[in-house]
């Protein structure tokens, strides 16, 4: 079968093959699959670059979430041949190839109302924008919510599930289209920080309170524009550093101004409390059904077009959600 492998660390374009490799088997507790689609995320260029939190041993495959077509089960393994399910594979051996094995135990249905692609970006982003805004933030109806990179895939997930709150959402993009595509996704109001003052804008749409909630997967300049208009007793929520600076927050500034910093680390869930995922899984179902959340999928690219799909995820240059779908046409579901 064919697997995209990464044999140094490097740039994702550089570095990424598309190779010819055994077929994969499943082994105790794992389910062999046949990947519908696996969407691209962030982590994968940091796989790729070796400055991901996991680190697996040369070569592998990156892609860390995918739906996929149950093609047998291992032993002591639950799951039925021919289910199509979201899942998280099993590194190294990750998503962006024809098959691949995932733990059976972290496996979940995939939503009927939805298409191979759509259902990929359905699982870590808006798992993590759910966990972020619910359970770490206590998002309430009619706070103001702030959502930096609003128009990209971890964004755009927050945003839609911060509107399905009934909260206010302020957008924050870089550009002109993307400042369209977060209009389209239901921000109240967007802020192009190429363009604009950010922290102004946020004062001026809060009447000088400032946001309640601040959703942050961005990092550097973003995170220090949130602890300059995040609101009395507000909350930021740290998500990622995609800007690719970690920043230093001053803990004067956090006590002078009374906010809380909040870390979300998705995986962990996976370990500490793994029912909550399943329960945060059937939550985003219900949505997804009621149309409350769509994962907004821009491109659908064929099998051979994932190491510039990694790329252009990495360097910013993509909305939405890039979904590789293997398959001699690119077509998924």
């Amino acid at each position: 079968m064919r697997a995209w492998r990464v044999h140094e660390n490097g740039e994702p374009r550089e570095v990424m093959r598309l190779e010819d490799v055994p077929e994969p088997v499943a082994g105790p507790g794992e389910l062999l699959v046949r990947v519908r689609a696996a969407n691209v995320n962030f982590p994968d260029a940091l796989l790729c670059r070796g400055r991901y939190q996991v680190r697996p041993p040369l070569p592998f495959t990156p892609g860390v979430e995918l739906c996929a077509e149950v093609l047998a089960v291992g032993e002591g393994a639950r799951g039925e041949v021919g289910a199509r399910v979201l899942a998280t594979p099993v590194l190294p051996a990750g998503g962006f190839a024809e098959r691949t094995t995932v733990s059976a135990a972290s496996a979940l249905p995939a939503p009927e109302t939805l298409d191979d692609a759509e259902a990929a970006a359905l699982h870590i982003g808006y798992q993590t924008g759910w966990f972020g805004l619910h359970r770490r933030a206590r998002l309430q109806a009619g706070e103001t919510l702030l959502v930096h990179a609003a128009a990209g895939g971890v964004g755009s997930a927050a945003v839609q599930l911060g509107k399905a709150a009934g909260a206010t959402v302020i957008g924050v993009v870089g550009g002109a289209e993307k400042a369209r595509v977060a209009r389209e996704l239901g921000c109240d109001l967007v802020v192009d920080r190429h363009a604009e003052d950010v922290v102004a804008a946020v004062k001026e749409a809060t009447g000088g309170r400032g946001a309640d909630v601040v959703y942050d997967p961005v990092g550097g300049a973003a995170f220090t524009q949130s602890t300059k208009c995040v609101a009395f007793e507000g909350r930021i929520v740290v998500v990622g550093f995609a800007g690719g600076t970690v920043p230093t927050p001053p803990l004067n500034h956090v006590l002078v101004k009374n906010y809380a910093i909040l870390g979300l680390h998705w995986g962990l869930y996976h370990t500490h409390d793994p029912a909550a995922v399943r329960a945060c899984h059937d939550a985003l179902t219900k949505l997804a059904a009621q149309g409350a959340i769509a994962p907004l999928v821009s491109e659908r690219v064929p099998l051979e077009a994932a190491a510039d799909a990694v790329q252009r995820v990495a360097d910013g240059a993509t909305t939405g959600r890039v979904v590789v779908v293997p398959g001699p046409t690119g077509e998924a579901r």
